[in-house]
């Protein structure tokens, strides 16, 4: 709470110096189910004077999908779009399939999908969460299929409502990850000496590739992963359960491509506030 703070207060004093007037500042998931979450959020509009907006768990998942929505495929049938959080994961199910080539463009240059959630939902793990309860410093290979099976059972529900496999191959769909775990997986995979946000956002991986990854990091201590410029002692401890989640999102969800979007919420709520105000969106990304 201390650190974060911290962190608020430097926000704080840079939206003072740019002179913002409208915003948004909203909280997830560790606010959601803190027990002392009102408490926290009484502390930062006391000593920061910011007041934090607790969201759910859909509106999440549509901030998640508004911030990276310019890098869909729009010639795909459909985007399974995940955003692997600290405490909890959204998932979104995009269906484009009914779409006729023409509206697709056309959508594309509007840039907005909010029309297209077919299904969506809201598991209460991340990395936070599932590193707490298996552990992120010492993973072997067995407490990594611990934390994968764990993933698997909380996915099973919601893809025998929606079918969303079956649905994945017949319309040529993609996988669209927003989140630290796909972003890290990415620099790691292109080498990056130092992590670089153009070269990540927006990538495409083969799922072979992001599994290279996961048996990599997985092979490597605790210190070798601290070593790694795209991950560093904050998250050395993380990495391994966002790769578990991913794994298991893999195995739910067969897709050879996945598309990787260093943007999410933040982007999202700008996009809201943009559209609110009549501003014309960024044009999506080739």
């Amino acid at each position: 709470m201390e650190r974060t703070i911290d962190a608020l207060e430097i926000c704080a004093e840079k939206m003072y110096r740019r002179g913002v007037t409208r915003s948004r500042l909203i909280a997830t998931e560790a606010c959601r189910i803190a027990r002392n979450g009102d408490e926290f959020l009484a502390r930062v509009r006391g000593r920061v004077g910011l007041v934090l907006e607790v969201i759910g768990r859909e509106t999440e998942a549509r901030l998640a999908v508004s911030g990276c929505a310019s890098l869909i495929d729009r010639r795909a049938g459909g985007a399974l779009v995940f955003d692997i959080g600290g405490g909890s994961s959204e998932l979104i199910w995009l269906d484009f399939s009914s779409e006729s080539p023409e509206v697709r463009r056309l959508g594309a240059e509007r840039g907005d999908v909010q029309d297209k959630v077919a299904a969506w939902t809201s598991l209460p793990l991340g990395v936070v969460t599932l590193s707490e309860t298996f552990g992120g410093r010492q993973v072997d290979h067995a407490v990594f299929e611990a934390m994968v099976a764990h993933v698997l059972k909380q996915l099973t529900p919601f893809e025998q409502r929606h079918a969303i496999a079956r649905q994945l191959c017949e319309n040529d769909a993609h996988l669209l990850g927003t989140s630290g775990t796909v972003t890290t997986v990415a620099g790691i995979h292109l080498g990056l000496k130092a992590y670089d946000r153009g070269r990540v956002d927006g990538c495409w991986l083969h799922t072979d590739e992001v599994r290279a990854v996961s048996d990599r990091l997985l092979a490597t201590t605790y210190d070798g992963r601290v070593a790694e410029p795209c991950i560093g002692r904050d998250r050395a401890d993380l990495v391994l359960a966002g790769c578990a989640i991913l794994e298991a999102l893999l195995r739910t969800w067969p897709c050879p491509r996945l598309r990787v979007a260093d943007r999410g919420l933040r982007e999202g709520i700008l996009s809201r506030l943009m559209a609110e105000d009549g501003v014309h969106r960024w044009r999506a990304a080739t």
